[in-house]
């Protein structure tokens, strides 16, 4: 009994929708806080409302792998990293991507 219910549990959780790649998707993160608004589409970086403020890039072990300084208000920059899940950081907006 207790393997059919472990079964059926497997089951709804593989059947229920996920989306699990950041990169083939238009993704917006808006922070109540903060007006900062963050785009990811593959290694491409879209960030609106982040002047004078810092991206930070940092690997899934909390290793801080870039820095780069926001110089406008509109800033559009491509991310030289290897493949792999990443964590960025604008002020309070954070996202979690993948790069393939």
């Amino acid at each position: 009994m207790i393997k059919r219910l472990q079964i059926v549990a497997l089951c709804l959780c593989l059947a229920a929708p996920m989306s699990l790649m950041a990169q083939s998707e238009r993704d917006e993160v808006d922070s109540e806080i903060s007006a900062v608004s963050l785009f990811v589409n593959g290694p491409r970086v879209h960030i609106t409302g982040a002047e004078g403020q810092v991206l930070e890039v940092y690997n899934l072990t909390g290793v801080k792998v870039s820095t780069t300084r926001i110089d406008s208000n509109d800033k559009s920059l491509t991310l030289n990293l290897q493949r792999g899940c990443y964590i960025l950081k604008v002020g309070n907006v954070v996202r979690k991507i993948s790069i393939r």
